[in-house]
């Protein structure tokens, strides 16, 4: 897929094949992007667990909260909908620095489009239950989770359009039950000098 392309389609997707699960070969692609990506200072402070056992995943499911823009019964996803896997992303709270989130952004973008480049769809998320999702991946003490991305084959599109004419951002699902993403203008806010 043409770079710009990838970026263009690499939206958030939140109903998924849960029939159809990644292979190894892609989960390996993915595990590749989180090492390489770049790291302030190098330090490499984040840890990663990718949850691929269907019963685990399934019980990490209600622990995750699912577009907040939309009522529940739309935006959640129902049974066979749900993600095949799930990737915590750990840090150790005693090394955090004011550089984690960047860290943090760059392993994110890495990793959702080493798995698009696929066909695999993604959803990061912050709206989690952490304490229930650390007991039951059994997180070591000292790391915290920050956000969870669940992965699987998109049954949906996600589709940038523009504003609403009042300007709205918020997305929305068409008849289709496609997701409607506006995105702003360029000139309404990026400057050149």
């Amino acid at each position: 897929m043409e770079l710009m392309e990838l970026l263009k389609t690499r939206r958030t997707y939140r109903r998924f094949d849960q029939t159809r699960a990644i292979s190894e070969e892609i989960v390996q692609e993915m595990k590749e992007a989180l090492r390489i990506a770049s790291s302030a200072a190098n330090l490499q402070p984040l840890r990663y667990i990718f949850v691929r056992d269907p019963e685990k995943v399934e019980e990490i499911f209600p622990l995750t909260h699912w577009a907040a823009s939309l009522p529940k019964e739309l935006g959640t996803p129902k049974d066979g909908e749900h993600p095949v896997m799930y990737l915590a992303v750990l840090y150790d709270e005693s090394k955090k620095n004011k550089w984690l989130d960047t860290d943090i952004g760059l392993a994110l973008s890495n990793v959702t489009l080493a798995a698009w480049g696929h066909g695999v769809g993604s959803c990061i998320m912050g709206s989690i239950d952490r304490p229930e999702i650390k007991r039951a991946l059994n997180v070591p003490e000292q790391l915290e989770i920050q956000s969870v991305v669940a992965f699987g084959y998109p049954t949906h599109q996600s589709i940038i359009v523009d504003p609403g004419e009042d300007g709205s951002l918020k997305y929305y699902l068409d008849e289709d039950r496609n997701y409607m993403v506006p995105k702003r203008p360029i000139e309404t806010f990026i400057e050149d000098i």
